[in-house]
Formats: C-alpha cells, structure tokens, sequence
C-alpha cells in the first residue's frame, strides 16, 4: 500500500471515529464539524458529504 493510500485509510479511521463520538453525545455537531474540517485540511483530503 502506497503512503498516499496509508494517509487515504488513517483518514477514513479518524473521521469513523469522529461518527462515532458524535453518535455518542460525546463532542457537539459544532464540535465535529470543526474537528472534521480541521482533520481533512491538515491530511489533504477532499471533503467527504455529510450524513
């Protein structure tokens, strides 16, 4: 596997993680939306649609 598909799959795994604490009443939809925002700019990834 490629570095820039390693990146692709450590991304996917951070933004499940986020799903789920936002499922969880963990972190606020502000919370997550601003984490997600922030987690797909610093890994240069296109932004994934919302749920």
């Amino acid at each position: 596997m490629s570095s820039k598909e390693q990146r692709h799959q450590l991304y996917l795994k951070q933004k499940e993680l986020l799903d789920t604490f936002l499922e969880k009443h963990a972190i606020t939809r502000a919370q997550y939306e601003k984490s997600l925002h922030d987690l797909t700019e610093k890994m240069g990834e296109e932004p994934i649609a919302k749920k």
